[in-house]
């Protein structure tokens, strides 16, 4: 519940509006008991005449006890006296105003006359039909126009709420650490900010209604029944731990089912998406019913949750409705018949009750969502909660340029109790290109993840320029650094926005770097050329395309630091002649720091650094390597580096 509330506390707009729902709901309470009174008065027949000239008696009752009872008979003499204490002017006849007003006085009166006398005083309604009708009228408006806005107000807050986290979750999620994302998947990490979100939100407005808007009825609108009968009254202490106790009974299991659901949920989408970043493999090896039983499996579970939860959420309103009902066939039995209060009254009464009743019928089904939230907020505030492991210092400086150097000194890295670096070192000066070789799992691309600060190193120190990393800001250290990954990422967008990603560059620059990565050619054959729209991760292109892609993005950040990890993996020869050119023209221009197998990409390189294990074993040309380390010979006449004629 604290979750739920500093959500919805977190934010001054949310305030005021949280402030303006409260009136709005005093209001709409209001219209709810004066549509009950309204309904009420046109119920109200006018004064009878043993409610006039009748008094109340002590009379033996068969039991032998003296009971206060209705009286049953009417002498001559109540008559006379009751007619003075009407007709005060002594006119001879009494009027409806009169005997309404007198009855307002009288000790025990009807509150339906005791009202009808007052709005008298101000709006006659009684004796002109016409004001009647304005009264309706302005009654019904002001309900329709209150409730409107009430319930406007509070989706206006789920939708803020909702906005808000799905901000705040996003902006956390990216200042987290990339093992953050091996940790959870992606069908985890959309569910929440998505779903939980949306659950939360209305989870809040739940809240609203049950903690403040049923207090505040249970409040008025018990007043008024205790004023109209506080022995009727009574019935509801009798019925009211009868709707609490299986509210609270049913609230503990919905939440315990909620999370189970929520947590399954991720399974299920985590198995949808694995199909379908993998339905080429699945169709190529004809494992379409593999998949379906995964997915069945997975849908069968949650059906049961989801079949459990409904059992839960359906059973709290028949519950209360049946003691609501019971209450208001007591209500309507012992106030006709044992206390033989007038229709209107009992009418009167019995709609009262009905709203008392109604929204703790609705406390059991909002509850249910409220539990929901609560999960939803545990489990969104438990990634919110994490805290980034790399963080700027607060001295750090940003890196401005770039003038000598790369260190890496005796630098130790490990994934969980896994060492991949072990006292690494070798120095990248500025304008080289270096290419970094070895076999599969040596440790070459957690070097380029190093570099950017993605993680921090275990042992050792990487410097640049002299300085510690952990002395630049990140976001200087980024910005210094072009990177090109094995995989290309391309986003839903043109193709012009995707090799600016985020940045606004001229159209010409935007060209020259496209023209660089032999880009240029095949952009300028599509219908929009620069305009064209990619679908989902660039699907619309080739493997070599969506590389060249990746890599005029990288040309136009122009950056000192170009970083390729394994770029070229996915060119056709050609576009890898065209791409080693590109990368030759850069030389002296941008330091260069290479990761492939190909020697058409690294034969050019000023040195070569052969690691193994996590260790260098050897560094030098091409040449030396050849002559003084024998893995790296063995590698390359093995065939590995496939050399481009």
């Amino acid at each position: 519940m604290k979750l739920l509330l500093k959500t919805a506390f977190q934010s001054r707009h949310n305030i005021t509006l949280l402030a303006v729902t409260f009136m709005l709901m005093c209001l709409v309470t209001l219209a709810s008991q004066m549509e009950i009174f309204s309904i009420g008065i046109i119920t109200k027949s006018g004064p009878g005449f043993f409610d006039l000239f009748g008094t109340e008696v002590k009379a033996e009752a068969e039991a032998g006890q003296s009971t206060q009872i209705s009286v049953k008979r009417i002498l001559k003499e109540d008559i006379i006296a009751n007619w003075d204490l009407i007709d005060t002017q002594g006119k001879g006849y009494i009027t409806p105003d009169e005997a309404n007003a007198y009855l307002a006085k009288k000790k025990g009166g009807d509150i339906i006359v005791k009202g009808i006398a007052l709005i008298d005083q101000y709006f006659p309604v009684t004796k002109n039909l016409r004001n009647l009708v304005i009264l309706l009228i302005f009654v019904a408006l002001f309900k329709a126009i209150t409730l409107f806005l009430y319930r406007f107000t509070t989706r206006l807050i789920a939708i803020h709420v909702s906005r808000d986290l799905r901000r705040q979750y996003f902006e956390h999620i990216q200042s987290l650490p990339l093992s953050f994302f091996f940790k959870y998947n992606s069908g985890s990490l959309s569910s929440r900010v998505v779903g939980d979100a949306a659950l939360i939100a209305e989870a809040i407005n739940a809240c609203l209604v049950n903690y403040i808007q049923t207090p505040f009825v249970a409040v008025t609108t018990l007043t008024l029944c205790f004023l109209t009968s506080w022995q009727l009254s009574l019935i509801i202490f009798v019925g009211f731990p009868f709707i609490i106790l299986p509210i609270i009974f049913l609230a503990k299991r919905v939440k315990r089912i909620s999370k189970q659901i929520q947590q399954n949920q991720e399974r299920f989408t985590s198995v949808l998406l694995d199909f379908l970043s993998g339905v080429q493999t699945v169709k190529v090896f004809a494992m379409e019913n593999f998949s379906l039983r995964k997915y069945q499996e997975s849908n069968e579970k949650m059906a049961a949750l989801e079949r459990r939860s409904a059992r839960y959420d359906l059973s709290s309103r028949p519950i209360v409705h049946t003691i609501g009902m019971l209450c208001l066939a007591t209500a309507l039995i012992y106030g006709l018949y044992i206390l033989q209060m007038s229709t209107s009254e009992v009418f009167f009464y019995c709609g009262l009750l009905y709203i008392f009743y109604e929204p703790i019928k609705k406390f059991a089904e909002e509850n249910s969502h409220i539990q929901r939230g609560i999960a939803a907020a545990e489990r969104l505030y438990e990634v919110m909660a994490l805290k980034p492991d790399i963080t700027d210092k607060v001295d750090a400086k940003a890196l401005t340029s770039f003038e000598d150097n790369i260190e890496f000194d005796n630098v130790s890295f490990r994934y969980g109790d896994n060492w991949i670096l072990k006292d690494l070192s070798f120095t990248i000066r500025k304008g080289e290109c270096v290419a970094i070789v070895g076999p599969t799992g040596a440790g070459k691309s957690t070097i380029v993840q190093l570099l950017p600060r993605l993680y921090d190193v275990e042992k050792g120190e990487i410097r640049i320029d002299g300085v510690p990393l952990a002395d630049y800001t990140q976001a200087s250290l980024r910005e210094s650094i072009a990177f090109v990954p094995q995989k290309p990422f391309l986003f839903v967008d043109t193709i012009g926005n995707n090799i600016a990603f985020g940045r606004t560059f001229p159209k010409g620059q935007m060209e020259a770097a496209a023209i660089s990565a032999y880009a240029d050619e095949f952009i300028t054959s599509l219908p929009k050329g620069y305009d064209t729209e990619l679908v989902e991760a660039g699907k619309n292109l080739s493997g070599g395309q969506q590389q060249r892609l990746a890599i005029a993005r990288a040309l136009i950040k122009q950056a000192p630091i170009l970083v390729m990890d394994e770029a070229t993996s996915s060119l056709d020869t050609l576009s890898e002649m065209h791409i080693k050119r590109a990368i030759d023209n850069l030389r002296g221009k941008m330091t260069q720091v290479i990761i492939a197998h190909r020697l058409s990409t690294i034969e050019g390189a000023d040195r070569i650094i052969y690691i193994e294990k996590g260790r260098k074993i050897a560094e030098g040309s091409k040449e030396e390597l050849l002559a003084s380390c024998p893995a790296f010979e063995r590698m390359w006449t093995s065939g590995q580096f496939s050399q481009v004629p």
